[in-house]
């Protein structure tokens, strides 16, 4: 534990002790590292198959599916289960430094959502007809979950007022 607290002199020598600002640099050098390699390995495919301005909302639509999926959902538990303490509904990073970091990162949705559209923008780009293919369930499964919850509200509603 001492050589731990060396390395993070800033930090309190205890388990929710906050990530420190190298930790964050880190995760945002990894995505810097990664976008540049992104956009120089598919320079000539995309100027040959082009991101077009349709494919937009579904390549959004997919972000936020898998972002959903990934920072929320149980099925994506594996991925936060290093990072995360779930006790009942409530799920807190754990650990300190980059595990503590990540653990925030996991969690957040909107957080995932940069690195699921490098993901997805970047398997499009990559392979463009398998990025499609991926896009568009990943889409229709947030249309999906759009559509599940407009039903929950609307039958919710409609008891609401059955019950007056």
């Amino acid at each position: 534990m001492a050589t731990e607290a060396a390395s993070y002199p800033h930090a309190v020598e205890r388990e929710d002790a906050p990530a420190e600002p190298v930790d964050y640099a880190a995760i945002n050098a990894v995505y810097g590292a990664l976008l540049t390699a992104l956009v120089v390995t598919t320079r000539d495919r995309a100027r040959e198959d082009p991101i077009m301005g349709r494919e937009f909302l579904p390549i959004a639509a997919a972000t936020f599916a898998l972002s959903k999926v990934i920072a929320r959902e149980k099925i994506g538990s594996w991925m936060r289960e290093p990072f995360v303490d779930q006790t009942g509904g409530e799920r807190r990073p754990r650990g300190r430094g980059l595990q503590r970091a990540v653990g925030e990162l996991v969690s957040c949705t909107r957080c995932v959502g940069a690195w699921s559209a490098l993901g997805v923008v970047g398997l499009r780009l990559a392979s463009p007809e398998s990025g499609r293919v991926v896009t568009n369930v990943l889409a229709a499964s947030a249309a999906n979950d759009w559509l599940q919850s407009g039903f929950k509200l609307l039958c919710g509603a409609v008891n609401r007022t059955e019950q007056r």
